[in-house]
């Protein structure tokens, strides 16, 4: 047990760092040996906490799956690892994957299930860690996909609250990339007045862009959470398109390719052609620094992203 809680704690720790694929043989390999141990003789005091473990490792591989693009794995993944927090009666591992299955809907393009999935999570609410802020927070940005401006502005102001509430021990769960710090919080928030558009919202989504990426940044280079800075990097980018600031977003855009193509994922691969098609119908679209950004784009985009090794399901 304190071997496998040890490993757990370690691939929370890095993952935000390191390549996805050869990590998700990793975690697999560490899950079924948590599930050859829920097979044996333990002590009972020992089960729930192999509950525990066997669901965190479910969740890391959902996570995998959804940044390498396999949606159908990611949710069953995800299904396995609250089933797990249910036969241990572990709210804050319930919480975190509902909110994990909120994010997987949210990225899917059916944001009222999002919602509704992040609803769902709340009703394991612990007193402390940052999963209902986490909650909170991808329901403003589900919101603004279904153009709901009150509802999402009214959920960035109760993740705001949830935050100022927090208590000081972070909560039960291992951290790292469970943990919802602020800058992640920063850049939700950009997403979401993104969504809302608009000038106020297009000043507000910069603003807390260029927070998360200035927080992001400030991490040593070994613990930087590399897909999530570059998705605040594209909000950034996305804002000053918004505003006709080329040269600033391609500066983001130069950056956030040469971080993805160390670490590739699919939610950064998504937002570089969502920049891509608003860029090629700005009114700046012909001016050389596009031209050339959108170029560079396309060289980034022939490179395939990784595939789910196989038995990547439970």
């Amino acid at each position: 047990m304190e071997q496998l809680e040890a490993d757990i704690r370690r691939i929370v720790d890095t993952y935000p760092n390191r390549p996805v694929g050869p990590l998700f043989r990793e975690v697999r390999s560490l899950r079924d040996q948590a599930f050859v141990l829920l097979e044996g003789r333990q002590p009972p005091r020992y089960t729930r906490d192999l509950y525990v473990c066997a669901g965190i490792l479910c969740g890391v591989l959902a996570n995998a799956s959804f940044d390498l693009g396999r949606y159908d794995a990611a949710d069953t993944q995800a299904r396995t690892a609250f089933l797990l927090g249910e036969l241990a009666g572990h709210n804050g591992l319930r919480v975190w994957v509902r909110g994990l299955q909120a994010l997987i809907s949210y990225w899917d393009g059916r944001p009222a299930d999002a919602v509704r999935l992040a609803e769902l999570g709340a009703a394991y609410a612990t007193d402390s860690g940052t999963a209902n802020t986490r909650l909170e927070s991808i329901k403003a940005r589900a919101y603004g996909q279904l153009g709901r401006t009150g509802e999402a502005l009214a959920a960035l102001a109760g993740a705001e609250r949830l935050r100022e509430g927090l208590a000081a021990d972070g909560g039960d769960l291992p951290g790292g990339m469970m943990a919802f710090p602020v800058e992640k919080q920063l850049f939700y928030a950009s997403s979401t007045h993104l969504w809302l558009s608009g000038r106020r919202n297009l000043a507000d989504a910069e603003a807390c862009a260029a927070q998360a990426v200035e927080i992001f940044q400030a991490a040593p280079p070994a613990r930087q959470r590399l897909g999530e800075m570059s998705l605040a990097r594209m909000d950034l980018a996305m804002a000053r398109l918004g505003r006709g600031d080329i040269e600033g977003a391609a500066q983001e855009v130069h950056t956030v390719l040469e971080t993805n193509a160390r670490r590739r994922t699919e939610s950064v691969d998504r937002r570089i052609g969502h920049f891509s098609r608003q860029l090629a119908a700005h009114p700046g679209a012909g001016v050389p620094v596009a031209i050339g950004l959108r170029e560079s784009i396309m060289a980034h985009r022939e490179r395939p992203i990784a595939e789910l090794p196989p038995g990547g399901s439970p």
